[in-house]
């Protein structure tokens, strides 16, 4: 019979993984508190977070969860990154952790409720964020209205050259060319 404290925790896990975007499991052995504490506080501005619980308090959770398949990455030592709003940030912080630390490890994870490898997990962190991807999309289509814009004011900046013509044609004053804006 689980304890109270035991449910609540399964309770709360439950609930992070069901609204986690990207969870990743971790072997953190070999951490000390300083990185730890650096890689928590890298993850907090982006609504994630790094977890440390039991591996069968974490299949519980994940099978409440309605998440399948975790059981396998849960073993030995395991931490969990919870992302809750951008995985490619998530991962990218992860990832970058893991290259600079070389005690961390990802085992892999899961994501809108498919697991991922590792190696999944680093072509993530190699992608646009959401800000880029949205930047682009933006340049793309303000770049067809430029376009437009362009083609339309092309006429408005040959008139004066046009009406300068047409008066050399007719005899008139052949001072200086009007200029153009």
């Amino acid at each position: 019979m689980p304890t109270k404290q035991k449910a609540a925790t399964i309770d709360e896990l439950a609930d992070q993984l069901g609204r986690a975007q990207l969870t990743i499991v971790a072997d953190y052995r070999g951490l000390g508190v300083g990185a730890l504490e650096s890689l928590r506080g890298n993850l907090r501005p982006i609504n994630a977070e790094f977890r440390v619980a039991k591996n069968t308090l974490t299949t519980i959770a994940a099978d409440r969860a309605g998440i399948t398949g975790l059981d396998g990455l849960l073993a030995g030592p395991t931490a969990l990154v919870l992302a809750y709003d951008d995985p490619v940030q998530a991962s990218k912080v992860v990832t970058d952790f893991v290259r600079t630390s070389r005690v961390m490890t990802v085992r892999g994870g899961v994501m809108n409720n498919q697991l991922v490898t590792g190696a999944d997990i680093d072509a993530i962190a190699t992608l646009p964020s959401r800000e880029e991807l949205l930047a682009r999309v933006v340049g793309m289509l303000a770049s067809p209205m430029t376009r437009v814009v362009g083609v339309l004011s092309g006429p408005v900046r040959s008139l004066p050259y046009v009406l300068n013509a047409r008066a050399e044609q007719l005899g008139g004053p052949q001072d200086e060319p009007i200029a153009a804006d």
